[in-house]
């Protein structure tokens, strides 16, 4: 019987490489000869490059860049010499992980270091980037990660301003005369897996700014900006950002990155499906094990266990979940297309327990799930 164990990681407990060491572990404590893949995934949000590196041996590379509020900061990216590609997470530079939580305020941050990233991956000579941008702390329409690569964002003076959210509304024109001169010669892909348009109540400030700190009158300031935005990306570039979806995703990183790089918007666990040859490796499987740290509503509408059971159905595979916790009902589990789950707080006196015992639960949960099989 072959298995492919194909998680996302459970955050704040174990990354998807360490949950795929565990259940192997249980398996074979009970079917010793079972054929295990170990195919550990993600999304293209934060812990992607780690999940990349795992299957394609990259080089970590590491320099110091501006985090959200412009101060130094060491991060990395990932470069992948044979085929010129560079894997970059916004989260890196430009994420709310790097900020104390009385920091964060997407009105004041930037993504500027995000930009420093793709320049200094495009002189290592990467031709290829792909950007994962969750997890972001921003709210700029990425206007910083532009004004990294060149590009002048002029106020009515024509002076320069500073590239924040706070600072949307003051543009009126964009000089793009001294952007990096290979810039158009890259092709960009962006993993994204929302499809928030750029400004409204269904855009990047209303969604998303209250969640990166800022209050109810910096939300309709940022919704502003992001209007004037888009007004200028029709003026100047002619371009309907709004109609485009994903505009709005990581604070208009999703509308910067199409106009200033010209990057196309793909699914985020699709493209990382298809860098690591995921269907063809696990298309004569039995059985596909994922998992994540909850179950619920969301994982169903684009996030990495929806893009393994899109796989699953394609080749007629069962699918097995081991979560974290599990906030759907059995009936909306057969619909989705998952055959057997189980929960570590299901078998957990208490959350403390859960999140201290997550690995000998786990293995417990892999090895009652052998049992069954045997």
């Amino acid at each position: 019987m072959k298995f492919v164990l194909a998680p996302d990681k459970f955050k704040g407990s174990l990354t998807g490489i360490e949950f795929c060491n565990i259940v192997e572990e249980g398996i074979r404590s009970v079917l010793p000869k079972a054929e295990i893949l170990k195919l550990p995934l993600a999304d293209g949000g934060d812990g992607t490059i780690e999940i990349l590196d795992y299957h394609l041996h990259g080089e970590r590379i590491e320099i110091d860049v501006k985090d959200p509020l412009f101060r130094p900061v060491r991060a990395s990216y990932l470069f992948i010499k044979s085929t010129h590609t560079a894997f970059i997470e916004m989260a890196e530079a430009s994420g709310m992980n790097l900020l104390a939580f009385d920091e964060q305020n997407c009105f004041y941050t930037t993504t500027y270091g995000t930009g420093e990233l793709i320049h200094d991956a495009i002189k290592k000579g990467a031709k290829n980037i792909i950007l994962g941008i969750g997890g972001s702390a921003t709210n700029d329409c990425g206007i910083g990660m532009a004004g990294a690569l060149g590009y002048k964002f002029l106020d009515s003076n024509d002076e320069e301003i500073i590239p924040i959210g706070k600072n949307l509304s003051k543009i009126k024109s964009i000089d793009s005369s001294l952007k990096i001169k290979d810039l158009d010669l890259i092709n960009f892909q962006v993993a994204c897996d929302v499809t928030n348009p750029l400004y409204g109540k269904n855009g990047a400030a209303y969604v998303y700014a209250p969640q990166k700190g800022a209050n109810s009158e910096e939300i309709l300031k940022l919704d502003q900006g992001l209007i004037n935005m888009a007004e200028l990306f029709r003026q100047q570039f002619d371009m309907d950002i709004q109609n485009i979806k994903g505009a709005g995703a990581a604070g208009g990183m999703g509308a910067g990155s199409i106009v200033f790089l010209k990057a196309d918007l793909i699914s985020g666990i699709d493209l990382v499906k298809d860098l690591i040859d995921f269907e063809n490796k696990s298309k004569h499987a039995d059985w596909i094990i994922t998992g994540e740290g909850k179950l619920d509503h969301q994982t169903l509408s684009g996030k990495t266990i929806h893009g393994i059971i899109k796989t699953a159905k394609k080749y007629n595979i069962q699918v097995a979940a081991f979560c974290g916790s599990i906030n759907l009902s059995q009936k909306e589990l057969e619909m989705a297309g998952i055959s057997y789950t189980d929960s570590v707080i299901k078998q957990a006196k208490n959350m403390q327990d859960a999140m201290t015992y997550t690995s000998d639960y786990l293995k417990n949960i892999s090895s009652d799930f052998a049992k069954s099989m045997d």
